[in-house]
């Protein structure tokens, strides 16, 4: 069996880009740890109880900032901006001005480019080891956004095992921006299996489908008589081979779902029966993103196990990918003089079974 703990301080301390950066410790009543680095405004680790009373570290990472420097996988946990998710052909228009984004996806631009918020040192502040607060800001023409952008990620462990994200932007040009957190999931413990056998509960009636190239054809489908129908909890092995377009086109689930929950109900859950553990998602973002992990492999996690295919799931709470290029899509122009706030909630709990 895995002892599972947190990460050591010192193996965070580093230089990178002229900053120093170092491992954050969050613990709360229920005795709840979570661990967050200044590198990427990231979650490192989350230990949560599982039914058997064990702490198991339920979040992807490394033990140390040299594996997060690494890794194939860039974005375990991080803070993703300017935009998350896929701008096509790495350009959009904005009041009559087509801006040209870096590209590493293809012909698109994905998450925020190769040098976005993820492979950023954020400054930080602790508050009575229950919020950290990241701060960064964005000069005019990084990756080829327009627009200095001041960017706060703050993270808050409650009593109630909930991690809130909540996010701060302003801007002294008109700008899009599109965040959120990128943390991926193994409720049976970090570097344990996969997560097939996970049971997905996405409350939401539509979708948006994408073509060949991972980019939004600009419409939106109903969930209804196809494999992204997780109105009903159902496992994810069992629809994960599905032969529709919509899953060979992204390489298994990785589809964005319409939210139209009030951020005081869940969008989307997961549940381990192996653990225990039910994870619930609450956020005030139009849309929740999940993705099943279909491109991890081979990079060795905190447990010193590989991370294989499928072993991890991120829900991704975010506005559509593409939206700049789509005018029906809610809209992700910020301009000045005005604040972006959007949150996210992970809460964790043990399901009672039946």
């Amino acid at each position: 069996m895995t002892v599972y703990k947190l990460p050591e301080k010192k193996d965070f301390e580093s230089r990178i880009q002229g900053k120093n950066t170092h491992l954050i410790t969050l613990t709360n009543r229920a005795g709840m740890q979570v661990a967050l680095t200044d590198y990427g405004a990231r979650l490192v680790s989350a230990l949560v109880p599982d039914k058997f009373g064990n702490l198991i570290d339920v979040v992807l990472g490394f033990s140390s900032i040299n594996g997060y420097l690494k890794a194939q996988e860039p974005y375990h946990g991080a803070t993703i901006g300017r935009f998350c998710n896929r701008i096509a052909n790495g350009k959009f228009t904005l009041n009559e001005q087509e801006y040209t984004l870096a590209k590493n996806n293809g012909n698109n631009c994905l998450h925020g480019g190769p040098e976005g918020f993820h492979n950023r040192v954020w400054d930080r502040q602790v508050s009575f080891n229950k919020v950290v607060d990241f701060y960064y800001t964005s000069p005019d023409g990084e990756e080829g956004f327009p627009g200095e952008l001041k960017t706060t990620v703050s993270y808050e462990l409650t009593n109630e095992n909930e991690i809130v994200i909540h996010f701060r932007a302003s801007t002294d040009a008109p700008t899009i921006i599109n965040f959120t957190n990128h943390a991926f999931f193994n409720l049976n413990g970090e570097g344990n299996g996969d997560v097939l056998n996970h049971e997905i509960f996405i409350n939401s009636e539509e979708f948006v489908p994408i073509d060949e190239n991972q980019v939004p054809t600009g419409e939106i489908f109903p969930v209804e008589g196809t494999a992204l129908d997780f109105r009903q909890p159902k496992k994810i092995v069992d629809y994960i081979d599905s032969k529709e377009a919509q899953l060979k086109n992204a390489g298994g689930f990785d589809h964005t779902f319409v939210n139209n929950q009030p951020p005081t109900i869940a969008v989307a859950s997961a549940y381990s029966k192996e653990s225990g553990v039910l994870l619930e998602v609450f956020t005030t973002e139009p849309g929740i993103h999940l993705y099943a992990g279909n491109f991890l492999a081979d990079d060795e996690g905190k447990s010193g196990h590989k991370y294989l295919r499928y072993g991890g799931l991120c829900f991704e709470a975010q506005h559509y990918p593409d939206s700049p290029n789509h005018a029906n899509f809610p809209s992700v122009v910020l301009q000045p003089g005005k604040e972006y706030q959007s949150t996210i909630k992970y809460k964790f709990s043990i399901k009672k079974e039946v």
